[in-house]
């Protein structure tokens, strides 16, 4: 009989599923960052932790990852859904906006850091094209963590927040050419190395704009006809397709996979689909990501570090100071407060993940000694296991140097608008348009959700504020921000649905007012008891206007049917 194939990485996945179910709660349990932990636990159960023991402990066997190689091609995965989620939350017009501090403050990061770091490592003995990768990968920080930091303290639309976002934007679009010039330095290769480096550039900016221009065309009929099947399995497919087809071009391309994520999110927040899209592929993102923390700590040898522990130390800790003080320089430069500077420049102090492939194709070509090499790995995976703990401490820095500054520059770096002070209305049917027309005549901002597509289509191609989602989900009004708006409206058709999310609105947004259409009068006392502010039975409008023509054309005066209609609404009140 034929053996039964068995599953690739099935004893890797297991064991990691094991370290994010139970050992990362348990650091959260005591307060220590999941990114940390994730790091931490990656370093016990990779080759240089449990790993050093198990030829003597065949047990611990069970409990290790070996195959670093091939977890780290799972866990690039992690990094594509990051930026998937990063493009998610931008646009076109708002990446626009911030031209000047991504290709302004983040072009000059990089240029001063990396010539700076390459001096230094040209001063300790490296040749020059040696020097010349360790400035270019050690400029780079770790997109992956800095933004998992930014996003979970929901600080990524602050001045700090845009700044930083700006920063790791240009580095992920530096690592095209960084790529490249590693590439020809380590072959040698003769001729103009200048024009192929234009011509690689150009093929880049070709195959962004054919994504670009081609997805605008495509994406929003095809997710249209899947939204209309009703299946959130096909949907989650469609979205997976894109994420993943779309990172697979940039990286046949000679792109980053990562940016081609970043390019796909981008194509998405520009539909109707975009809130549904960043609920769905949330875990995804947050068990890829823990995947890439884990991979990280495994890389880390514990034992060089022993062998070496001053000058890793002190590796690390001028890593840090290096980066810092000149990115603060560079955002105080750019018009960000100093206390958000400072915050800035050591939340970014680390080496990034782009540092692990850079090091390693250089390694490969020869361009870096292999003991060279792998110090600055360990130095750079160091940096990132800090990052986290500095960040806490940098936070806490700058809080305490905000309140002692008595100036403000918030009219030069202004942050990301979000919606606030709106109206949220949960059902955009007969109700809900007419609602929005409504509020839109008296100049009322509001945001809609609908799981019609065919209706949001239609609101979407009037240029109305109409997004494809559930309302009836809290996770998805939180999407549009409904904790920050001045009243929801709850217009839904099913009964019980409306039901269900009034009352957990009104448990975690105690304040906000309610509005509801009901079915009928009982209808409208369960809502009221749910939480509503207001409860309208349908059925009690359309019988009143009836009455009223009704009485006009028997004669009444117009005068009369508006008190008794006023009287009627009066008595039929929820």
């Amino acid at each position: 009989m034929e053996a039964h194939t068995s599953v690739p990485y099935l004893r890797e996945i297991i064991i990691f599923l094991i370290a994010a179910g139970v050992m990362v709660p348990l650091f959260h349990r005591v307060r220590v960052s999941p990114v940390l932990g994730y790091l931490v636990v990656g370093g016990v159960i990779g080759p240089f932790g449990l790993g050093l023991w198990a030829a003597d402990f065949p047990i611990l066997s069970y409990a290790i990852i070996t195959d670093l190689e091939g977890t780290r091609a799972l866990a690039e995965l992690g990094v594509v859904f990051l930026l998937f989620t990063i493009g998610l939350e931008l646009s076109l017009e708002r990446l626009w906006a911030m031209r000047r501090l991504v290709f302004g403050l983040g072009s000059l990061q990089i240029l001063i850091t990396g010539s700076i770091v390459g001096l230094i490592a040209w001063e300790f003995g490296n040749s020059i094209p040696a020097s010349i990768v360790l400035g270019a990968c050690l400029a780079l920080s770790s997109t992956a963590i800095v933004m998992q930091l930014l996003m979970r303290s929901r600080r990524l639309g602050t001045p700090l927040g845009r700044a930083s976002f700006s920063i790791l934007l240009m580095q992920d679009l530096a690592v095209v050419p960084i790529l490249f010039v590693v590439g020809v330095s380590g072959a040698g290769a003769e001729g103009n190395v200048g024009l192929d480096l234009v011509m690689a550039l150009g093929k880049a900016v070709a195959t962004i704009a054919l994504i670009y221009t081609v997805g605008r065309l495509v994406l929003r009929p095809v997710l249209r006809l899947v939204a209309q099947t009703r299946s959130p399995e096909m949907f989650m497919a469609a979205v997976l397709l894109t994420v993943i087809g779309i990172s697979a071009i940039t990286g046949l391309s000679g792109l980053s996979m990562a940016l081609g994520a970043f390019l796909a999110g981008l194509l998405l927040a520009e539909t109707e689909y975009r809130h549904e899209i960043e609920i769905d592929i949330e875990p995804f993102k947050g068990l890829m990501l823990g995947l890439f923390f884990i991979s990280v700590g495994m890389g880390i040898d514990w034992r060089m570090v022993g062998e070496a522990p001053i000058w890793v130390a002190a590796s690390v800790l001028g890593l840090f100071l290096l980066k810092s003080v000149i990115i603060a320089g560079l955002c105080s430069a750019f018009g960000l407060p100093r206390h958000a500077s400072i915050e800035a420049g050591l939340l970014l102090g680390q080496g990034g993940e782009f540092a692990f492939i850079v090091i390693g194709l250089a390694m490969s070509l020869a361009l870096l000694p292999i003991g060279v090499g792998q110090f600055m790995l360990i130095v750079t995976g160091l940096t990132m296991m800090a990052t986290p703990l500095v960040a806490v401490a940098a936070e806490k820095l700058a809080a305490r140097l905000e309140r002692g500054s008595t100036k403000s520059h918030e009219g030069r770096f202004g942050e990301i608008g979000e919606p606030e002070g709106h109206i949220v209305l949960a059902g955009f049917g007969r109700v809900g348009r007419t609602i929005a027309g409504t509020l839109q005549a008296e100049a009322v901002p509001y945001l809609a959700l609908d799981t019609d597509p065919l209706s949001v289509s239609r609101a979407r191609a009037e240029k109305l504020p109409v997004f494809y989602g559930d309302a009836s989900r809290l996770e998805m009004l939180n999407r549009v921000h409904a904790g920050k708006a001045a009243a929801i409206v709850v217009t839904m058709d099913d009964p019980r649905a409306a039901e269900k999310i009034v009352g957990e609105i009104r448990r975690t947004w105690m304040m906000i007012p309610i509005y509801a259409r009901a079915r009928d009068g009982a209808h409208a006392v369960r809502l009221l008891s749910a939480g509503a502010t207001m409860a309208v039975p349908e059925t009690v409008e359309a019988s009143l206007q009836l009455a009223g023509r009704v009485l006009a054309g028997l004669g009444a005066s117009e005068e009369v049917v508006r008190r008794r209609l006023a009287h009627q609404r009066t008595a039929e009140e929820f």
